[in-house]
């Protein structure tokens, strides 16, 4: 089934738990990676991925099927990623821990990691940029999308994400020098 196939489904009340369980079916692991790279570990990365299809679930009667069903999940995912990743800097701050630390041990860890040292120095990298900044890397680096295409992700302008990425490079590429 195609997309535009099941977009109209939902538009004319079909069968919506069963188009439903298609778009999870075609989506999750996409959309997975796309959180797994933004929040790096698995368990945060299910979570989120949970709370975007139910999200999802809610919001079918407003998908309005402008724009394609990955782009629209893909928008819910990246907002849920960002939410947890300001929710999740917010508590690593009140717990006065080592935050650097802490994503070292999480990462060394995590038994679905199965990166080198010089990918665990990458992710640590990224996770000490501020979550915007982080998904902004993310989806140029990562994801190779067009500032046109994150822009209209994220609902921001062009330029400021340029900005973004360039911060974010800098940022990484001094951390990354730094360590070496």
């Amino acid at each position: 089934m195609t997309d535009r196939d099941i977009i109209d489904g939902l538009m004319n009340n079909g069968n919506r738990d069963h188009l439903f369980r298609l778009i999870v079916d075609k989506f999750s692991e996409r959309l997975y990676w796309h959180v797994r790279k933004m929040v790096v570990y698995h368990e945060d990365a299910n979570d989120i991925l949970q709370n975007t299809f139910i999200k999802a679930w809610r919001s079918l009667d407003s998908f309005r099927g402008e724009s394609g069903l990955y782009t629209w999940l893909y928008r819910i995912a990246t907002n849920e990623s960002l939410t947890f990743l300001k929710r999740d800097k917010i508590k690593t701050f009140f717990s006065f821990t080592d935050s650097y630390k802490n994503v070292e041990d999480r990462l060394n860890a995590d038994p679905y990691f199965s990166g080198d040292e010089t990918q665990k120095l990458l992710y640590k990298a990224i996770l000490s940029l501020p979550p915007k900044q982080r998904a902004v890397f993310k989806m140029r680096y990562f994801d190779d999308m067009k500032y046109e295409e994150i822009s209209e992700v994220l609902n921001t302008s062009v330029g400021a994400l340029k900005a973004s990425y360039h911060h974010a490079y800098q940022k990484i590429q001094k951390i990354i020098e730094d360590s070496v």
